[in-house]
């Protein structure tokens, strides 16, 4: 069957990952198929429960929630989301665990605690873990937000693509909240990128320079990226289970089959309001650009994939404080001298909701202080000493996981 195909801006798909952990000590706990068997009465690897499916991810400790099918309305994912958590919560209060936020465990040693999931489709977990060991944090220890954007046809293709190339390197200046890793600061306030950027070094073509080539049609996708990472698998595909379209690791994914583009590389926020107050103010961009309202279409697609390869390596270790210095960014959003990537987004927020942006109004609470007090990853650094102890750390994440249970913000 056909799946039904929106045009831009129709309707979108969000995808939400948390971390599974004991509710005394905070370890991670690898009990994902439990809880969906819980639910389901067997082990399966999804269970719908209204406007959000439960999914199992790579390794047993995560889950993610997902709208069950593009939506239109926000605000209604928003609680949808909210009400999941908590249902989740009362589950899992049963094995005496909870869910905890935040792009990474701070104190997990994956090399020791990675267990992946042991059930269906479990033959594709088995082949990525034999090529790439998926023990290390960039696999085992990653929690983030996907945003899913439809297409119609590849007019409407290469406007989207266009659009969200430009904007992928400036988004850790919104939602880094991955500071910490074997029980210290990493100096990056998006660790998590640093290791999506490497995870899979050992076969480049899989996710380039993250952020994707200057392609804007199908044809040109499938003879620029799809070839060449069907061809570098060939070693390690021998019975054909990896398909290149769902191993392509860019940051931002074409699905031809569904008419839509993933965004991959958000962080995951504090609570379900802070994700959708995200997601909405990059979903008002991404339809300004692709509407034309900071710059012609034919200077997006002239932006190159080098500038804003090395924009991105910037803004994950300074977030909002990251200077943009490069010209063909700046240029976009008529900004004649650098500028901080915090300053560049609150100058966005605001045209757009002169431009009439009504969506945004909803998320001025959550944005402003996105916007005034830093990502999470700048606000959980302000909660903790420069050298934090395990109980420094617990009592901050802790404060995490209760603003997921109550659907708030986290301020240090």
């Amino acid at each position: 069957m056909t799946p039904l195909r929106y045009h831009l801006f129709q309707a979108y798909g969000i995808e939400l990952e948390y971390m599974i952990v004991d509710r005394d000590t905070l370890d991670v706990r690898p009990i994902a198929d439990e809880l969906l068997r819980q639910e389901a009465g067997s082990y399966t690897g999804d269970f719908q429960n209204g406007m959000i499916t439960w999914s199992n991810e790579l390794v047993l400790h995560v889950i993610e929630l997902k709208s069950s099918r593009p939506e239109t309305n926000i605000s209604a994912l928003e609680n949808a989301f909210a009400d999941n958590v908590r249902h989740i919560n009362q589950v899992l209060a049963g094995f005496n665990a909870m869910l905890m936020p935040t792009a990474a465990h701070p104190w997990m040693n994956p090399l020791e605690e990675t267990k992946l999931w042991p059930h269906d489709n479990n033959e594709v977990y088995h082949i990525y873990n034999r090529i790439f060991d998926c023990r290390g944090h960039g696999w085992s220890n990653l929690q983030s937000t996907h945003l899913n954007l439809p297409f119609y046809d590849d007019e409407e293709f290469s406007k989207l693509h266009a659009a969200i190339r430009v904007l992928l390197p400036l988004l850790p200046a919104l939602c880094a909240s991955s500071p910490i890793l074997n029980g210290q600061p990493t100096g990056s306030l998006d660790t998590r990128l640093k290791y999506y950027k490497t995870n899979q070094a050992k076969i480049p073509s899989i996710t380039g320079r993250v952020i994707p080539e200057a392609v804007f049609s199908k044809r040109q996708y499938f003879n620029t990226v799809y070839d060449k990472i069907r061809s570098d698998l060939a070693i390690y595909n021998e019975n054909e289970i990896l398909d290149p379209v769902w191993v392509n690791s860019r940051g931002a994914i074409p699905r031809f089959d569904r008419g839509s583009i993933e965004i991959r590389i958000m962080d995951i926020q504090e609570s379900p309001g802070a994700d959708l107050a995200v997601q909405t103010l990059v979903i008002e961009t991404i339809q300004a650009l692709v509407n034309e309202q900071f710059v012609s279409m034919e200077d997006l697609v002239k932006v190159r994939t080098d500038s804003l390869a090395n924009i991105l390596d910037e803004v994950m270790i300074g977030g909002p404080h990251a200077v943009i210095q490069h010209p063909e960014l700046l240029n976009i959003f008529d900004f004649k001298s650098p500028c901080t990537a915090g300053e560049l987004w609150k100058t966005i927020l605001d045209r757009l909701i002169r431009k009439g942006y009504q969506s945004l109004e909803k998320w001025k609470p959550e944005l402003s202080i996105i916007l005034t007090e830093g990502t999470l990853s700048n606000r959980i650094l302000r909660s903790i000493p420069s050298s934090p102890s395990r109980e420094d750390l617990a009592k901050t994440y802790r404060r995490l996981s209760e603003c997921l249970e109550q659907n708030k913000m986290f301020l240090p």
